[in-house]
C-alpha cells in the first residue's frame, strides 16, 4: 500500500473486516485505488465483477480499466460490464450470471447513484447478481447525505440485512413526504413531494459500519478566469433569426421546458465554432504555453471535431460522455469551450484533473460569448440554477431580455 493517502489508509481499515461495504468519496479523492486495495486483501475469490457507466469503462487514457491495472495487485481475472448494458441486454445480463456461476466472486458497482431507482430493471438486476457474490463493494462520488432515499438500493445490493426493511417502509421512517391528488386530461393520479428528512441518527447507526465517506482536500489550488469571445455577424444573423421565431411563433407562452431547450440549444449551436472563439483557446494555450496539459471540454460533435483537428496535442471531451469517472490528473489546463447548463457536469469535469496525485494547482478557462444566452447561462451556474429551474421562475419578458 504505497503511497496511500490518508483518507485511503482510514478507508482501507474501516471496511477491511467487511464483506460489503460503501465508499462515498468526494470525487478525485482516489476511491478506484481503494477498491483494488480491498479487493487484492480478498485471498479467497477467483474472479472480479466490475459494474460501471460504460463511459468509465471504454475509451482513452484515464478510464477505469487502466486505474485497475495499475493498481490491483491480485492476479484473478477482472470482467467489465456497462450498467446500461445489464439493465438493457439479456444476453450481457446472462452472460454476467453465467461468469459468476460456481466461482467466489468481488463485485465492484462504481458509480452506484446508478441503482438508485429500486423499480429499474437495472437496478434489480444488479442487486441479483450482487447474490452471486461473496464479496461486495459499492462506489460514489456523492456525499451520503444529498439524497437519503437513494440509499435503500444501494443497501439492498450490498446485504438486506444492513437495513433490514422494504423501500416502502423505508420511505415511511426516514422520509417526511406528502401527498398530492392531481387530475390531468380526465385522469387522476397522486404525486408525492419529500419535505426532508427524519431520524438521520437511527439510519446512520444501520450503516455506519459498513460506509465510509471522506471529502477531497488537496495542498494544489483550483483557479477560475473567464474568456471572452465575439460571435461573427453571420452566428449572430442565425441567433436573432431563431430567437425572433420562437417569439414570432409565441412558443414560450406555452411555458414547455422541452421547447425553451430547443430553442437554447439551436442558439448555442450556431455560434459554437465562431472563429474569434478559436482565438480565445489560442491565446490560453499561448498563454499556458502547455497544449499536452490542456482538456477541452465541449457539448456540440461540430465544435468537439473542430477542435480535435485544430489542437490534436490537447484531449478534447464531451461533458456527456467524459465528465464523470476518468482520471487525468497528468493534465492542469481545463478550457471549457462550449457552455453547460448541467452544474453537476462542470463540477464533474473539473475533477478529472482536481484529485489525488495531482501536483500542480489546477485552471479553468471558461469562454463566454457577446450574447444574452452565454451570460444567462454563467449567471445560472454560478447559482447552481438549472435550465428548467430558470424556466420556471422566469417571466416571459425576463427570458427575452436575457436572450437579447
Amino acid at each position: 500500500m504505497v503511497d496511500l493517502k490518508d483518507h485511503q489508509r482510514e478507508a482501507i481499515a474501516h471496511l477491511l473486516e467487511w464483506r460489503v461495504g460503501a465508499l462515498f468519496m468526494e470525487a478525485g479523492t482516489g476511491k478506484t485505488r481503494v477498491a483494488c486495495e480491498l479487493v487484492s486483501a480478498a485471498s479467497d475469490i477467483d474472479m472480479v465483477l466490475w459494474v460501471g457507466p460504460l463511459r468509465t469503462l471504454k475509451g482513452g487514457a484515464g478510464i477505469v480499466p487502466d486505474e485497475v491495472e495499475k493498481w490491483m495487485t491480485t492476479d484473478v481475472p477482472v470482467m467489465y460490464f456497462g450498467v446500461e448494458s445489464i439493465g438493457g441486454s439479456d444476453r450481457i445480463y446472462m452472460e454476467a450470471m453465467n461468469a459468476m456461476e460456481g466461482r467466489r466472486c468481488f463485485m465492484v458497482v462504481d458509480e452506484s447513484l446508478k441503482i438508485k431507482n429500486p423499480n429499474a430493471k437495472r437496478t434489480q438486476r444488479v442487486i441479483e447478481l450482487g447474490k452471486r457474490a461473496e464479496y461486495k463493494l459499492i462506489l460514489n462520488g456523492t456525499p451520503l447525505s444529498r439524497n437519503l432515499l437513494d440509499l435503500w438500493s444501494q443497501m439492498e445490493f450490498l446485504s438486506p440485512r444492513i437495513l433490514g426493511m422494504t423501500f416502502a417502509r423505508f420511505k415511511d421512517t426516514f422520509c417526511d413526504y406528502v401527498r398530492e391528488t392531481r387530475r390531468h386530461n380526465c385522469r387522476t393520479y397522486v404525486k408525492e413531494y419529500i419535505r426532508g428528512y427524519e431520524n438521520i441518527d437511527y439510519l446512520y447507526s444501520l450503516i455506519r459500519h459498513y460506509v465510509y465517506q471522506c471529502d477531497l482536500r488537496l495542498n494544489v489550488s483550483q483557479q477560475f478566469s473567464e474568456w471572452r469571445y465575439h460571435v461573427d455577424e453571420e452566428a449572430r444573423a442565425d441567433y436573432d433569426s431563431i430567437l425572433d421565431y420562437y417569439l414570432t411563433e409565441d412558443l414560450l407562452e406555452w411555458r414547455n421546458n422541452n421547447i425553451f431547450m430547443e430553442m437554447t440549444n439551436k442558439m448555442q449551436h450556431c455560434y459554437c465554432v465562431t472563429e474569434d472563439k478559436f482565438r480565445a483557446v489560442d491565446d490560453i494555450i499561448d498563454y499556458t504555453g502547455e497544449p499536452d496539459r490542456t482538456i477541452i471540454f465541449c457539448r456540440y460533435v461540430k465544435s468537439r471535431e473542430a477542435c480535435e483537428s485544430r489542437y490534436p496535442r490537447c484531449r478534447v471531451l464531451s461533458y456527456q460522455k467524459e465528465s464523470l469517472g476518468l482520471n487525468l490528473q497528468q493534465y492542469c489546463h481545463t478550457v471549457y469551450f462550449d457552455k453547460t447548463w448541467d452544474y453537476a457536469l462542470m463540477a464533474q469535469s473539473g475533477h478529472r484533473t482536481y484529485r489525488v496525485g495531482q501536483e500542480r494547482d489546477c485552471r479553468y478557462y471558461d469562454l463566454t460569448g457577446d450574447v444574452g444566452l452565454e451570460r444567462m447561462i454563467s449567471r445560472n451556474i454560478s447559482r447552481k440554477v438549472g435550465m428548467t429551474e430558470y424556466f420556471k421562475r422566469a417571466t416571459k419578458e425576463q427570458i427575452i431580455n436575457d436572450l437579447k
